[in-house]
Parts: structure tokens; C-alpha cells; sequence
């Protein structure tokens, strides 16, 4: 691939889909991100011969656009202010809780939303620098909601597209925001506005009829507000649940080396009955606290022992500049350090607590080997560990207990589905999953398999264009 003056499909995201690898002898590579978004739309960028814009990472860092894993990649550069105002600031800070229903207090500073708009408008500038004439725009995720209707106003020849990885707020919680309109203004500059739950587009319609009046929407059409003389214009809003590439994790999960890893770290645990495992960053949002507690009390209550059972619990770091995320990684390790103190024992941990990421091939193997799967989050737009452990096991066992907040409970009904603010009903879960009969086991993941391998990443992609395509055409 050359790089060239135009293309006609662009991603517009936070990051590049690359992370920068400084290897022993100090010769610095490009490697491809692990995250969904990249996994999600590599087959799509390489079909479409595509470029993508986003941050790469490092603050300060100036670098030309450039060609890695055969897409071309346009950096965008943020000094060391700007990712501390616009990423750990206003995204992060102020956007994050407020989106996740106020699970934490949001913070509200002008200068963080005066460097949001500053940082939204660069990404907008450097994304229609490139576009060819009708190009199609697909800008993903709160960290740039302001870039469609900038886009827009650049280049109104443009098919935009937006999609939000996280949920979007009821108004009563959105209202809060002091930029409330500015933020519905910027996405509405794209055709369509994709969300993880029919839910999250119905807050965001409600919230165009509060800020414009009754007659602003019909079913998933938005009536856009424009200038007295503009010709007038429709957004679609509605959702398009995001998932993985079963497929690939299935096939994983076959391979023999895998399978025995997932063997071994069961020996390295004591081989106990039950293997509970949770997978998250570590956030707030996520309900690691509760899940201890549950398991805490489990252990208090003499509903189970350490050596019948253990907590696998995988909290990869996350904004650790950030106030409240160092107060919660000081929690939760207090919690372990006291839970496996009242209750191990010499060869059994309770809590095997473990701060760091892992590749895939050992997190498969993770899911191949735990028993119950806790997907307890507070609030989260969709949860993709929870699809990954259903399409790993093709052994058709293990059970997915998963919380009715996640967006995932809307399609995994076979899951245990919990309200992990319900303490007592949360440990009957537990309780049940790791007592659940092997045919009943096999009778719920065999339904939530179907799904996830029904409904996979590449549906997601190619359900979302299609509506930007319609949408290009009804032009």
C-alpha cells in the first residue's frame, strides 16, 4: 500500500490501532493494538483499502502518517496538557461517570472541555484533510463526540457515521453536563449515531426532545437542527450491538497447547471443585468490590472453603493517574489481602488476585479453565469478556453469571443474570452456578453459543455501514 491524497473510508478513533514497542536494543516497532475496535474493523480497513486517524499513545510524540499491518495511519499529536486535560480530564473524568450513571462523581472543568473541543477539532481537521470527495467517515467513542459536526461543517460532502462504545445516559443524569447541548449538537453532525443498547438510543432521542422540542424525532429518525436558509436533514439513531470474532477465539480454544495450559492452571490452583474467574480493567463501572464481597461472605458464611473453591480475579491496569483509580486498586487490595487472610489456608489461596494483562492465548485458556464466569459490571456498554468466554467454550460447560446492566444481557438471556447490587441474590447465583447439573449447563451455553457466533464482529461492522450506506443514498 502507497500513501496517496485521499481515501474513501476513514476510522476516526482515540488511538491508533498500534501500539509503539521499544525492544531491548532500543529499535522502536509498531505492533497491532489487541483490542476489539482493531479486531472489529481490520477486515473492513483492509477490503476498503482504508486509513485510520488516531492518537499514538505517547504525549509529544510527532510523527508523519505512516503505513503498519497494511493500513495507513495518520498520528494525531496531544502535548502532555492535553492528554491530561481532554483524555484523563474531560473524557475520563467528567465523561466516563457521567455516562455510567454517576457511579463515581463526574468532575466538571472548563479548561477540560475547552481542551476537548481544542483536541476535537484536530482529529476533525486531520480526518477531512484526507477524505476523498463523498467519502465515508466512521468515527468511534466519547472521546470525540464534537468531530461529526465539525467534520460536517469542513466537509458537508462527507457520509459520517458515529458510534459510542459506552452507554448513553438517561436525561436526568445527562442533564447535569453544562456542554449537554454541545455535545448532542456535535453528534448529530453524523447520518448515523450507533449504540450498544436500544436503551442508549432511546436516552439519546429523548435527550434531542428535551433540548429541541417534541418534534425532533420519530422512532430512530432525529430531525437535525439547522440554520434558517440550510437545507433541512435526518440522523439515524439506533443500535448495533458490538461483539468479537467467535470464531477465532473458538479455534483458539481448541488448540492442544491451550487446553493443557487451561489443565495446568488448574493444578497450580489445587485442582479445587469450583473455579470462579472475573476478567476486567480495573474500573469502577465493573463491580469488582461486590463480586468480593459475594465471595467473601460465601467463604464467611460456610457456604464454601478455600479449598473448595477459588476466585480467579484478572484487574488489568487502567488510567493510574487517575484519582479515583488509584483509590479503587488500594481498595480492592486491601479487600483480597483481608478476605485471604481470614480465610486460606497454606495450600489453598481464596483469591488469586492478579494485576496485569495477559495475551490471549493465556486468557483462553483462563476461560477454558474456570467453572463460573463473573461478569458483574455496574453499568458497561456492552462487555465482550463475556462473548469470549461463551465462544471458547466448545466443550459446551462452564456458566456465565452476568449482570442486567451490561449491554450483553441483552442478547445472553441463558446467562445467570443478576443485579450485582444485590448482594444476597448475587451469592445465591454463585451458589447455584457451581452446583448447576452438567445438563443444564450444557442446555445454556449451547443457547448462548448460537448467539455469539450468530451475532459476531463482522455482523456488527457490516450491519453499521450498511444503515451509513442507505444513508448515503437517500442523499
Amino acid at each position: 500500500m502507497t500513501d496517496r491524497d485521499s481515501y474513501d473510508f476513514i476510522v476516526v478513533s482515540n488511538r491508533l490501532p498500534v501500539d509503539r514497542v521499544v525492544d531491548p536494543d532500543g529499535t522502536a516497532r509498531w505492533q497491532r493494538s489487541p483490542g476489539g475496535l482493531v479486531t472489529a474493523l481490520e477486515p473492513v480497513m483492509r477490503a476498503s483499502d482504508g486509513a485510520w486517524v488516531g492518537w499514538a499513545g505517547k504525549p509529544d510524540l510527532e510523527l508523519e502518517p505512516f503505513t503498519a499491518d497494511d493500513t495507513y495511519l495518520v498520528p494525531v499529536t496531544l502535548s502532555a496538557d492535553e492528554v491530561a486535560d481532554y483524555y484523563e480530564g474531560f473524557s475520563n473524568d467528567t465523561l466516563w461517570p457521567l455516562y455510567h450513571d454517576v457511579i463515581a462523581p463526574p468532575s466538571y472543568h472548563r479548561e477540560w472541555w475547552d481542551a476537548y473541543v481544542r483536541v476535537n477539532r484536530r482529529f476533525a481537521e486531520q480526518s477531512a484533510a484526507i477524505a476523498a470527495p463523498g467519502a465515508t467517515v466512521w468515527v468511534q467513542d466519547y472521546q470525540l463526540q464534537l468531530v461529526p459536526k465539525m467534520l460536517r461543517e469542513r466537509r458537508p460532502d462527507l457520509v459520517i457515521g458515529f458510534f459510542n462504545h459506552i452507554p448513553f445516559p438517561p436525561y436526568g443524569i445527562y442533564a447535569q453536563l453544562p456542554w449537554r447541548r454541545q455535545i448532542v449538537e456535535g453528534l448529530l453532525g453524523a447520518d448515523v449515531i450507533g449504540f450498544q443498547r436500544v436503551a442508549d438510543a432511546g436516552n439519546f432521542t429523548r435527550a434531542v426532545r428535551r433540548l429541541y422540542g417534541a418534534n425532533s424525532t420519530k422512532g430512530s429518525e432525529v430531525k437535525v437542527p439547522v440554520a434558517q436558509g440550510e437545507a433541512p436533514r435526518t440522523a439515524i439513531a439506533k443500535a448495533f450491538p458490538i461483539s468479537i470474532d467467535a470464531a477465532m477465539f473458538e479455534e483458539l480454544a481448541r488448540q492442544p497447547a491451550v487446553q493443557e495450559r487451561a489443565a495446568e492452571i488448574r493444578r497450580e490452583l489445587g485442582n479445587p471443585e469450583t473455579i470462579y474467574l472475573g476478567v476486567d480493567r480495573l474500573d469502577y463501572t465493573k463491580g469488582i468490590r461486590h463480586r468480593l464481597k459475594a465471595f467473601g461472605e460465601l467463604l464467611r458464611d460456610g457456604r464454601t472453603t478455600a479449598g473448595d473453591s477459588v476466585l480467579v480475579q484478572v484487574a488489568s491496569p487502567s488510567r493510574e493517574r487517575v484519582e479515583a483509580y488509584m483509590q479503587l486498586r488500594d481498595e480492592i487490595e486491601l479487600t483480597v489481602g483481608r478476605i485471604n487472610g481470614d480465610y486460606a489456608t497454606i495450600g489453598h489461596s481464596a483469591i488469586a488476585y492478579l494485576h496485569h494483562g495477559y495475551p490471549r492465548e493465556e486468557m483462553v485458556a483462563l476461560y477454558l479453565a474456570a467453572d463460573v464466569m463473573l461478569v458483574t459490571a455496574l453499568r458497561d456498554g456492552m462487555n465482550l469478556v463475556a462473548k469470549e468466554y461463551v465462544a471458547c467454550r466448545h466443550d459446551n460447560d462452564g456458566v456465565l453469571i452476568l449482570s442486567e446492566f451490561a449491554g450483553a444481557a441483552d442478547e445472553l438471556k441463558n446467562a445467570l443474570l443478576v443485579n450485582p447490587h444485590d448482594i444476597e441474590g448475587l451469592k445465591d447465583a454463585m451458589t447455584a452456578a457451581a452446583g448447576m447439573p452438567q445438563r443444564e449447563r450444557a442446555s445454556r451455553m449451547r443457547a448462548l453459543r448460537k448467539r455469539v457466533r450468530e451475532n459476531d464482529v463482522a455482523r456488527w461492522s457490516r450491519g453499521f455501514l450498511d444503515e451509513l450506506a442507505r444513508a448515503k443514498d437517500a442523499r
